[in-house]
């Protein structure tokens, strides 16, 4: 890891990834970009999720929304028109809306379909120091988006049985598009989610993930937090909600080995 933090390349995109549900995507979307806006950094999180729960956990009302990532990715909208500032420190939106929910169906029938996310976000990634993708927990076409759109990928895992289930099928689907469509994707880390060190458990699961993705594991964990559960209802991310909590002081050191890791 770098020590000191640098200048930071405009405009990373990482898709944060995992076709299970319930492993801490959302959660890590916006409270590591919220902590990384604290830090100065512009954050862009694009919720490709037609459950929009990025959305809502950043205080926007889905059924007010004018444009959507539907519209970027289905309708041609550019993506600049469909952001919105939320009311965080240096965090913007690219919203989701359920209209997303009929967008696998309707991208099999357009041309150039895998990269059709890419093309939108290309116009305004300098924008940012970093757009974080929150994606659906699937691998379908619109993960293929996110996928051929990044530079890298993120993975939470969560420290419970069966956490590594299907993720050799994922990094298959990640090698199967650097193959055809995006040669230099990588991944960029992957974050132990829901961790209990007083669970036996936990520690046999942290050390297969270790052996599953060697050093490419965040030393920072996520553990189970009362806060981090509640803070979506109120449409904060945590540390905004409860700036001392266990969740808040662990996404803070996450964003900061992530900055760390990503030092110019």
């Amino acid at each position: 890891m770098i020590a000191e933090i640098g200048e930071i390349v405009l405009g990373k995109v990482i898709a944060i990834v995992n076709q299970k549900g319930g492993v801490g995507k959302t959660t890590t979307a916006v409270n590591l970009a919220a902590a990384i806006g604290a830090q100065g950094k512009r954050v862009l999180i694009a919720d490709i999720d037609p459950q929009g729960n990025a959305t809502t956990g950043l205080g926007i009302n889905k059924k007010k929304l004018d444009c959507s990532s539907y519209e970027v990715l289905i309708g041609g909208q550019k993506a600049k028109d469909a952001i919105l500032a939320t009311q965080f420190e240096h965090v913007w939106l690219l919203p989701s809306s359920m209209n997303l929910a009929g967008a696998e169906l309707e991208l099999v029938e357009l041309p150039q379909r895998e990269t059709k996310l890419k093309a939108a976000l290309s116009l305004v990634r300098d924008d940012f120091d970093f757009i974080f993708m929150d994606c659906p927990p699937a691998l379908g076409l619109i993960t293929i988006n996110a996928l051929c759109a990044s530079d890298t990928v993120m993975v939470p895992i969560q420290c419970e049985y069966f956490a590594l289930e299907g993720l050799s099928q994922l990094m298959s689907t990640v090698r199967q598009v650097k193959r055809l469509y995006n040669p230099l994707i990588d991944i960029e880390g992957v974050v132990l989610t829901m961790y209990d060190g007083r669970l036996n458990l936990t520690q046999a699961v942290v050390d297969e993930v270790k052996r599953f993705f060697p050093r490419r594991v965040y030393s920072t964990v996520i553990p189970r937090n009362v806060r981090l559960s509640e803070a979506p209802s109120f449409g904060q991310p945590v540390m905004y909600y409860d700036s001392i909590s266990r969740g808040t002081v662990s996404y803070l050191e996450l964003a900061k080995e992530f900055l760390a890791n990503n030092a110019g």
